[in-house]
Protein backbone atom coordinates (compact mmCIF):
# COMPACT_ATOMS: atom_id res chain seq x y z
CA UNK A 1 0.00 0.00 0.00
CA UNK A 2 1.37 3.87 -1.08
CA UNK A 3 0.68 6.02 1.43
CA UNK A 4 0.66 10.16 1.45
CA UNK A 5 2.50 12.31 4.39
CA UNK A 6 0.30 15.04 5.59
CA UNK A 7 1.99 18.12 7.73
CA UNK A 8 0.74 20.99 9.33
CA UNK A 9 2.94 23.36 10.67
CA UNK A 10 2.70 25.71 13.46
CA UNK A 11 5.90 28.27 13.90
CA UNK A 12 6.02 29.92 17.35
CA UNK A 13 8.04 33.44 16.12
CA UNK A 14 9.15 35.83 18.94
CA UNK A 15 8.87 39.25 18.29
CA UNK A 16 11.92 41.61 18.25
CA UNK A 17 10.94 43.87 21.13
CA UNK A 18 13.15 45.43 24.04
CA UNK A 19 10.46 44.39 26.79
CA UNK A 20 7.75 41.61 27.24
CA UNK A 21 4.47 41.20 25.83
CA UNK A 22 2.48 42.52 29.02
CA UNK A 23 4.97 43.95 31.08
CA UNK A 24 8.35 46.26 30.85
CA UNK A 25 11.34 43.47 31.75
CA UNK A 26 13.82 42.84 29.01
CA UNK A 27 13.55 40.19 26.22
CA UNK A 28 17.23 39.85 26.26
CA UNK A 29 18.78 36.49 25.72
CA UNK A 30 21.37 35.15 27.46
CA UNK A 31 20.89 36.67 30.60
CA UNK A 32 21.33 35.22 34.10
CA UNK A 33 19.06 33.41 34.92
CA UNK A 34 15.43 34.37 36.12
CA UNK A 35 17.22 38.05 35.91
CA UNK A 36 14.55 39.67 33.84
CA UNK A 37 11.11 38.71 35.56
CA UNK A 38 8.78 40.43 38.15
CA UNK A 39 5.41 40.13 39.55
CA UNK A 40 3.79 40.65 35.84
CA UNK A 41 5.56 37.92 34.18
CA UNK A 42 5.90 35.71 36.98
CA UNK A 43 2.24 35.93 37.63
CA UNK A 44 1.80 37.41 40.98
CA UNK A 45 -1.60 38.22 43.43
CA UNK A 46 -2.98 40.98 42.28
CA UNK A 47 -0.91 42.32 39.44
CA UNK A 48 -2.60 43.87 35.81
CA UNK A 49 -0.74 43.30 32.47
CA UNK A 50 -0.40 46.29 30.32
CA UNK A 51 -0.34 45.62 26.06
CA UNK A 52 3.27 46.09 24.30
CA UNK A 53 1.80 48.30 21.88
CA UNK A 54 5.43 47.63 19.71
CA UNK A 55 4.45 43.91 19.56
CA UNK A 56 1.16 44.46 17.95
CA UNK A 57 2.72 46.58 15.22
CA UNK A 58 5.00 43.97 14.68
CA UNK A 59 2.52 41.12 14.89
CA UNK A 60 0.70 43.25 11.91
CA UNK A 61 3.44 43.78 9.86
CA UNK A 62 3.76 39.76 9.67
CA UNK A 63 0.02 39.87 8.57
CA UNK A 64 0.39 41.88 6.20
CA UNK A 65 3.72 40.32 5.06
CA UNK A 66 1.27 37.22 4.38
CA UNK A 67 -1.41 38.46 2.72
CA UNK A 68 -4.02 37.88 5.96
CA UNK A 69 -7.25 38.91 7.18
CA UNK A 70 -6.79 41.08 9.67
CA UNK A 71 -9.47 41.31 12.33
CA UNK A 72 -10.17 44.78 13.64
CA UNK A 73 -11.22 43.68 17.00
CA UNK A 74 -10.24 40.76 18.43
CA UNK A 75 -9.78 38.84 21.98
CA UNK A 76 -7.15 37.79 24.49
CA UNK A 77 -7.84 34.11 26.22
CA UNK A 78 -6.26 31.81 29.15
CA UNK A 79 -4.96 28.74 27.86
CA UNK A 80 -4.85 26.65 30.94
CA UNK A 81 -2.35 24.16 32.04
CA UNK A 82 -0.02 23.02 34.53
CA UNK A 83 3.96 22.86 33.74
CA UNK A 84 6.87 23.80 35.65
CA UNK A 85 7.58 26.63 33.16
CA UNK A 86 4.48 28.58 33.05
CA UNK A 87 3.99 30.79 36.14
CA UNK A 88 0.89 31.64 36.35
CA UNK A 89 -1.07 27.80 35.52
CA UNK A 90 -2.27 29.50 32.17
CA UNK A 91 -0.69 30.96 29.09
CA UNK A 92 -2.44 34.90 27.55
CA UNK A 93 -2.90 33.65 24.05
CA UNK A 94 -5.47 34.17 21.43
CA UNK A 95 -8.10 31.70 20.48
CA UNK A 96 -11.49 32.06 19.33
CA UNK A 97 -11.16 35.36 18.10
CA UNK A 98 -7.31 35.89 17.13
CA UNK A 99 -6.00 38.99 15.78
CA UNK A 100 -5.66 37.80 11.87
CA UNK A 101 -6.67 34.58 9.76
CA UNK A 102 -5.75 33.18 6.25
CA UNK A 103 -3.03 34.52 4.20
CA UNK A 104 -0.13 32.03 2.32
CA UNK A 105 3.39 31.12 2.31
CA UNK A 106 4.59 30.47 -1.23
CA UNK A 107 7.90 28.71 -1.49
CA UNK A 108 10.01 26.53 -4.29
CA UNK A 109 10.77 22.79 -3.99
CA UNK A 110 13.50 21.94 -6.70
CA UNK A 111 11.77 24.21 -9.07
CA UNK A 112 8.59 23.92 -8.22
CA UNK A 113 6.49 26.67 -7.11
CA UNK A 114 4.34 25.15 -3.79
CA UNK A 115 1.57 27.39 -2.04
CA UNK A 116 0.90 26.45 1.71
CA UNK A 117 -2.28 28.67 3.06
CA UNK A 118 -2.41 29.71 6.36
CA UNK A 119 -4.93 29.57 9.09
CA UNK A 120 -4.46 31.81 11.10
CA UNK A 121 -1.85 34.16 13.50
CA UNK A 122 -2.31 34.78 16.74
CA UNK A 123 -0.41 36.51 19.39
CA UNK A 124 0.60 35.16 23.15
CA UNK A 125 3.06 35.02 25.44
CA UNK A 126 5.72 32.33 25.19
CA UNK A 127 6.68 30.29 28.61
CA UNK A 128 9.79 29.97 30.97
CA UNK A 129 12.48 27.24 29.63
CA UNK A 130 12.77 24.31 32.17
CA UNK A 131 16.66 23.70 32.42
CA UNK A 132 18.21 19.90 32.78
CA UNK A 133 21.49 19.25 34.19
CA UNK A 134 22.94 15.57 34.26
CA UNK A 135 25.60 16.72 35.27
CA UNK A 136 24.19 17.71 39.11
CA UNK A 137 23.74 14.78 42.10
CA UNK A 138 19.81 13.54 41.16
CA UNK A 139 20.06 14.90 37.47
CA UNK A 140 18.31 17.87 38.94
CA UNK A 141 15.72 20.62 37.07
CA UNK A 142 14.87 24.18 37.38
CA UNK A 143 13.20 26.57 35.47
CA UNK A 144 14.60 29.88 33.76
CA UNK A 145 11.46 32.44 33.26
CA UNK A 146 13.59 34.73 31.76
CA UNK A 147 11.60 34.01 28.45
CA UNK A 148 8.33 33.96 30.26
CA UNK A 149 6.16 36.71 28.68
CA UNK A 150 8.06 37.40 25.96
CA UNK A 151 5.85 38.10 22.90
CA UNK A 152 5.30 35.72 20.24
CA UNK A 153 3.35 35.11 17.18
CA UNK A 154 1.91 31.57 16.79
CA UNK A 155 1.54 30.58 12.61
CA UNK A 156 -0.66 27.99 12.39
CA UNK A 157 -0.50 26.23 8.42
CA UNK A 158 -3.44 24.34 6.66
CA UNK A 159 -2.60 20.88 6.42
CA UNK A 160 -1.31 21.31 3.09
CA UNK A 161 2.59 20.49 3.07
CA UNK A 162 3.09 16.78 1.43
CA UNK A 163 6.64 16.14 2.55
CA UNK A 164 9.85 16.52 5.10
CA UNK A 165 11.44 18.94 2.30
CA UNK A 166 8.41 21.10 1.76
CA UNK A 167 8.24 21.62 5.64
CA UNK A 168 11.72 22.66 5.41
CA UNK A 169 11.74 25.03 2.61
CA UNK A 170 8.57 26.66 4.13
CA UNK A 171 10.17 26.83 7.00
CA UNK A 172 13.43 28.76 5.40
CA UNK A 173 10.83 31.04 3.43
CA UNK A 174 9.05 31.89 6.34
CA UNK A 175 12.01 32.54 8.31
CA UNK A 176 13.44 34.73 5.61
CA UNK A 177 10.29 36.82 5.46
CA UNK A 178 9.85 37.48 9.23
CA UNK A 179 13.53 38.41 9.06
CA UNK A 180 12.94 41.11 6.15
CA UNK A 181 9.68 42.48 8.02
CA UNK A 182 11.97 43.07 10.64
CA UNK A 183 9.45 41.09 12.87
CA UNK A 184 11.51 38.27 14.22
CA UNK A 185 15.43 37.85 14.20
CA UNK A 186 15.17 34.45 13.43
CA UNK A 187 17.75 32.62 15.52
CA UNK A 188 16.74 29.22 15.83
CA UNK A 189 19.48 28.06 17.93
CA UNK A 190 18.51 30.65 20.80
CA UNK A 191 14.65 29.68 20.17
CA UNK A 192 13.37 33.05 18.91
CA UNK A 193 12.11 30.96 15.84
CA UNK A 194 10.70 26.96 16.44
CA UNK A 195 7.79 24.80 15.03
CA UNK A 196 5.82 22.02 15.96
CA UNK A 197 4.32 19.93 13.21
CA UNK A 198 1.32 17.99 12.74
CA UNK A 199 2.35 14.86 11.02
CA UNK A 200 0.04 12.02 9.73
CA UNK A 201 -0.35 9.45 6.84
CA UNK A 202 -2.94 8.22 5.14
CA UNK A 203 -3.38 5.52 2.24
CA UNK A 204 -3.26 7.46 -1.64
CA UNK A 205 -6.31 8.50 -3.11
CA UNK A 206 -7.99 8.65 0.40
CA UNK A 207 -9.84 11.91 1.04
CA UNK A 208 -9.75 11.47 5.36
CA UNK A 209 -6.82 12.42 6.95
CA UNK A 210 -4.98 10.12 9.20
CA UNK A 211 -4.33 9.96 13.30
CA UNK A 212 -1.61 13.10 13.38
CA UNK A 213 1.03 13.47 16.33
CA UNK A 214 2.43 16.51 17.16
CA UNK A 215 6.34 16.93 17.05
CA UNK A 216 6.96 19.73 19.59
CA UNK A 217 9.65 22.48 19.85
CA UNK A 218 11.95 21.69 16.53
CA UNK A 219 14.78 24.34 16.09
CA UNK A 220 16.67 23.30 12.81
CA UNK A 221 15.63 22.82 9.33
CA UNK A 222 17.49 20.00 9.48
CA UNK A 223 15.97 18.50 12.57
CA UNK A 224 12.37 19.44 10.92
CA UNK A 225 13.18 17.03 7.56
CA UNK A 226 14.86 14.19 9.90
CA UNK A 227 12.23 14.25 12.93
CA UNK A 228 9.50 14.54 9.86
CA UNK A 229 10.89 11.56 8.19
CA UNK A 230 11.29 9.26 11.12
CA UNK A 231 7.86 9.85 12.13
CA UNK A 232 6.41 9.21 8.80
CA UNK A 233 8.27 5.84 8.71
CA UNK A 234 7.41 5.29 12.45
CA UNK A 235 3.31 5.91 10.84
CA UNK A 236 3.67 3.70 8.12
CA UNK A 237 5.54 0.37 10.32
CA UNK A 238 2.42 0.76 12.82
CA UNK A 239 -0.59 1.00 10.14
CA UNK A 240 1.25 -1.83 7.68
CA UNK A 241 1.44 -3.87 11.37
CA UNK A 242 -2.12 -3.33 11.88
CA UNK A 243 -1.87 -1.55 14.70
CA UNK A 244 -3.38 1.98 15.59
CA UNK A 245 -1.75 5.45 15.43
CA UNK A 246 -2.22 7.08 18.92
CA UNK A 247 -2.80 10.64 19.08
CA UNK A 248 0.20 11.91 20.99
CA UNK A 249 2.94 14.47 21.46
CA UNK A 250 6.41 13.43 20.72
CA UNK A 251 9.86 15.34 21.47
CA UNK A 252 12.23 14.52 18.48
CA UNK A 253 15.77 13.25 20.31
CA UNK A 254 18.63 14.98 18.44
CA UNK A 255 21.19 12.43 19.39
CA UNK A 256 19.34 9.34 19.07
CA UNK A 257 17.56 10.45 16.10
CA UNK A 258 14.08 9.10 17.00
CA UNK A 259 11.08 10.73 18.54
CA UNK A 260 9.86 9.63 22.03
CA UNK A 261 6.36 10.01 23.36
CA UNK A 262 5.77 12.98 25.64
CA UNK A 263 2.21 13.23 26.60
CA UNK A 264 -1.40 12.62 25.09
CA UNK A 265 -2.15 15.39 22.73
CA UNK A 266 -4.51 17.78 24.28
CA UNK A 267 -7.39 19.06 22.36
CA UNK A 268 -8.77 22.75 22.63
CA UNK A 269 -11.43 21.82 25.35
CA UNK A 270 -8.35 20.24 27.94
CA UNK A 271 -6.78 23.90 27.95
CA UNK A 272 -10.15 25.39 29.27
CA UNK A 273 -10.26 28.30 27.05
CA UNK A 274 -11.81 31.65 28.41
CA UNK A 275 -11.76 35.44 27.95
CA UNK A 276 -8.86 36.82 29.95
CA UNK A 277 -10.68 38.70 32.31
CA UNK A 278 -7.71 41.24 33.35
CA UNK A 279 -7.18 42.57 29.20
CA UNK A 280 -9.74 44.39 27.20
CA UNK A 281 -10.31 43.44 23.57
CA UNK A 282 -7.40 44.34 21.05
CA UNK A 283 -9.05 46.75 18.67
CA UNK A 284 -6.87 47.25 15.79
CA UNK A 285 -7.39 50.49 14.09
CA UNK A 286 -7.15 50.98 9.81
CA UNK A 287 -5.46 53.27 10.39
CA UNK A 288 -2.46 51.47 11.60
CA UNK A 289 -2.75 48.86 8.97
CA UNK A 290 -2.11 51.48 6.25
CA UNK A 291 1.01 52.74 7.70
CA UNK A 292 2.65 49.58 8.46
CA UNK A 293 1.59 48.44 4.86
CA UNK A 294 3.19 51.06 3.31
CA UNK A 295 6.82 50.79 5.55
CA UNK A 296 7.11 47.35 4.84
CA UNK A 297 9.11 47.67 1.74
CA UNK A 298 10.37 45.50 -1.09
CA UNK A 299 9.74 42.08 0.33
CA UNK A 300 11.64 39.15 -0.90
CA UNK A 301 9.89 37.65 -3.88
CA UNK A 302 9.70 40.96 -5.65
CA UNK A 303 13.41 41.77 -4.80
CA UNK A 304 14.35 38.10 -6.22
CA UNK A 305 12.01 39.04 -9.52
CA UNK A 306 14.29 42.54 -9.71
CA UNK A 307 17.44 40.99 -9.13
CA UNK A 308 17.02 38.68 -11.85
CA UNK A 309 14.75 40.79 -14.16
CA UNK A 310 15.99 44.32 -13.89
CA UNK A 311 19.69 43.50 -12.42
CA UNK A 312 19.93 40.60 -15.11
CA UNK A 313 21.84 38.55 -12.47
CA UNK A 314 21.17 34.57 -12.87
CA UNK A 315 19.12 33.08 -10.45
CA UNK A 316 21.24 31.00 -8.57
CA UNK A 317 23.29 34.03 -7.73
CA UNK A 318 20.77 36.42 -6.84
CA UNK A 319 18.87 34.25 -4.30
CA UNK A 320 22.72 33.65 -2.44
CA UNK A 321 22.54 37.73 -2.39
CA UNK A 322 18.98 38.63 -1.36
CA UNK A 323 18.41 35.19 1.20
CA UNK A 324 19.88 37.31 4.29
CA UNK A 325 18.03 41.42 3.69
CA UNK A 326 21.26 42.80 5.55
CA UNK A 327 23.49 40.88 2.45
CA UNK A 328 21.00 42.34 -0.04
CA UNK A 329 21.37 45.54 1.22
CA UNK A 330 25.19 45.86 0.99
CA UNK A 331 24.83 44.42 -2.14
CA UNK A 332 22.47 47.62 -3.66
CA UNK A 333 24.73 49.51 -1.71
CA UNK A 334 28.24 48.45 -3.42
CA UNK A 335 26.02 49.25 -6.94
CA UNK A 336 25.07 52.72 -6.09
CA UNK A 337 28.91 53.31 -5.82
CA UNK A 338 29.52 51.59 -9.01
CA UNK A 339 27.36 49.80 -11.37
CA UNK A 340 29.02 46.97 -12.07
CA UNK A 341 26.35 44.31 -11.69
CA UNK A 342 28.33 41.30 -12.26
CA UNK A 343 31.73 42.51 -11.24
CA UNK A 344 30.04 43.74 -7.75
CA UNK A 345 27.82 40.57 -7.80
CA UNK A 346 30.96 38.36 -7.85
CA UNK A 347 32.61 40.53 -4.72
CA UNK A 348 30.11 40.33 -2.45
CA UNK A 349 28.95 36.29 -3.60
CA UNK A 350 33.27 35.06 -3.68
CA UNK A 351 35.30 37.51 -1.33
CA UNK A 352 32.35 38.92 0.62
CA UNK A 353 30.52 36.05 2.10
CA UNK A 354 33.14 33.56 2.03
CA UNK A 355 35.16 35.62 4.26
CA UNK A 356 32.31 35.71 6.80
CA UNK A 357 31.24 32.51 6.62
CA UNK A 358 28.31 32.53 8.25
CA UNK A 359 28.42 36.20 10.21
CA UNK A 360 26.39 38.97 9.47
CA UNK A 361 27.62 41.33 6.86
CA UNK A 362 26.82 44.29 9.68
CA UNK A 363 30.08 42.76 11.52
CA UNK A 364 32.49 44.51 8.93
CA UNK A 365 34.68 47.53 9.52
CA UNK A 366 33.27 48.93 5.66
CA UNK A 367 30.51 49.33 4.46
CA UNK A 368 28.68 48.38 0.72
CA UNK A 369 29.69 51.74 -1.26
CA UNK A 370 33.56 50.82 0.17
CA UNK A 371 33.18 47.72 -1.69
CA UNK A 372 31.73 49.02 -4.75
CA UNK A 373 34.61 51.95 -4.92
CA UNK A 374 37.07 48.78 -5.13
CA UNK A 375 35.48 46.97 -7.35
CA UNK A 376 35.62 50.27 -9.45
CA UNK A 377 39.39 50.92 -9.00
CA UNK A 378 39.46 47.39 -10.60
CA UNK A 379 37.49 48.38 -13.79
CA UNK A 380 39.29 51.76 -14.02
CA UNK A 381 42.69 50.01 -13.99
CA UNK A 382 43.77 51.63 -11.06
CA UNK A 383 44.53 48.73 -9.89
CA UNK A 384 44.49 44.88 -10.95
CA UNK A 385 42.15 42.12 -9.13
CA UNK A 386 45.21 40.79 -8.19
CA UNK A 387 46.03 43.83 -5.69
CA UNK A 388 42.52 44.51 -5.39
CA UNK A 389 42.56 40.91 -2.92
CA UNK A 390 45.04 42.64 -1.13
CA UNK A 391 43.83 45.72 -0.41
CA UNK A 392 40.31 44.09 0.64
CA UNK A 393 42.43 42.15 3.10
CA UNK A 394 43.69 45.61 4.26
CA UNK A 395 40.26 46.87 4.56
CA UNK A 396 39.25 43.84 6.51
CA UNK A 397 41.68 44.84 9.33
CA UNK A 398 41.72 48.53 9.40
CA UNK A 399 38.26 49.95 7.44
CA UNK A 400 39.89 52.31 5.94
CA UNK A 401 38.32 53.06 2.46
CA UNK A 402 40.27 51.23 -0.52
CA UNK A 403 41.71 54.63 -2.27
CA UNK A 404 43.28 55.43 1.06
CA UNK A 405 44.69 52.11 1.19
CA UNK A 406 45.76 52.27 -2.52
CA UNK A 407 47.34 55.70 -2.21
CA UNK A 408 48.92 54.97 1.35
CA UNK A 409 50.42 51.52 0.13
CA UNK A 410 51.13 52.83 -3.30
CA UNK A 411 49.37 50.25 -5.00
CA UNK A 412 48.64 51.96 -8.14
CA UNK A 413 49.12 49.78 -11.74
CA UNK A 414 51.75 50.70 -13.96
CA UNK A 415 50.53 52.02 -16.92
CA UNK A 416 53.14 54.35 -18.54
CA UNK A 417 54.11 52.27 -21.46
CA UNK A 418 57.75 53.88 -22.03
CA UNK A 419 58.51 52.69 -18.40
CA UNK A 420 56.75 49.15 -18.86
CA UNK A 421 58.73 48.83 -22.32
CA UNK A 422 61.88 48.92 -20.89
CA UNK A 423 61.51 46.37 -18.50
CA UNK A 424 59.82 44.65 -21.42
CA UNK A 425 63.37 45.52 -23.37
CA UNK A 426 65.74 44.36 -20.56
CA UNK A 427 63.77 41.22 -19.95
CA UNK A 428 63.80 39.92 -23.80
CA UNK A 429 67.36 40.84 -24.15
CA UNK A 430 67.64 38.72 -21.19
CA UNK A 431 66.36 35.77 -22.04
CA UNK A 432 67.10 34.63 -25.98
CA UNK A 433 66.43 31.33 -25.60
CA UNK A 434 62.54 31.46 -24.33
CA UNK A 435 62.18 34.57 -27.13
CA UNK A 436 63.57 31.93 -29.94
CA UNK A 437 60.92 29.28 -28.59
CA UNK A 438 58.04 31.55 -28.08
CA UNK A 439 58.71 32.28 -31.97
CA UNK A 440 59.07 29.08 -32.98
CA UNK A 441 55.45 27.87 -31.79
CA UNK A 442 55.59 27.78 -28.13
CA UNK A 443 53.26 30.65 -27.42
CA UNK A 444 52.30 29.48 -23.59
CA UNK A 445 55.95 31.17 -22.88
CA UNK A 446 54.16 34.22 -23.34
CA UNK A 447 53.12 33.69 -19.58
CA UNK A 448 56.46 33.43 -18.40
CA UNK A 449 57.06 36.55 -19.78
CA UNK A 450 54.32 38.13 -18.24
CA UNK A 451 55.08 36.87 -14.56
CA UNK A 452 58.67 38.28 -14.86
CA UNK A 453 57.42 41.73 -15.82
CA UNK A 454 55.30 41.88 -12.75
CA UNK A 455 57.78 39.97 -10.67
CA UNK A 456 59.51 43.28 -11.09
CA UNK A 457 56.78 45.52 -10.61
CA UNK A 458 55.74 44.33 -7.47
CA UNK A 459 52.43 43.19 -9.45
CA UNK A 460 51.52 46.69 -10.24
CA UNK A 461 52.08 46.97 -13.67
CA UNK A 462 48.64 46.59 -15.58
CA UNK A 463 48.48 43.01 -17.15
CA UNK A 464 46.27 44.26 -20.35
CA UNK A 465 49.03 46.33 -21.30
CA UNK A 466 52.15 44.08 -20.39
CA UNK A 467 50.61 41.20 -22.53
CA UNK A 468 49.29 44.08 -25.63
CA UNK A 469 53.04 45.35 -25.62
CA UNK A 470 54.75 41.57 -25.31
CA UNK A 471 53.04 40.20 -27.99
CA UNK A 472 53.66 43.60 -30.47
CA UNK A 473 57.71 42.91 -29.60
CA UNK A 474 57.99 39.06 -29.85
CA UNK A 475 55.75 39.06 -32.97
Amino acid sequence: MSFETVIGLEVHAQLQTNTKLFCGCSTQFGGSANANTCEVCLGMPGVLPVLNARAVELALRAAVGLDCTIHPTSQWARKNYFYPDLSKGYQISQFEHPYCTGGVVTFEVRGQTKRARLTRIHMEEDAGKSVHNEHVVGYRSAVDFNRGGTPVIEIVSEPDLRSSEEAAEYMRTLRQLLRYLGVCDGNMEEGSLRCDANVSVRPVGQKEYGTRTELKNINSFRFVQQAIDYEVARHIDVIESGEKIVQETRLWDTEAKVTRSMRSKEDAHDYRYFPDPDLPDLNIDEALIQRIRSELGELPVARLQRFVETLKLPEKDARVLMEEKENADFFEAALQAHDNTRGVANWVINEVLGELKGRSVTELPFSGEDLGALVGLIDDDTISGKIAKEVFAEMLVSGESPAAIVDAKGLKQVTDTGALQSIIDALIEANPSQVAQYKSGKVNLLGFFVGQVMKQTQGKANPKIVNELLKKHLE
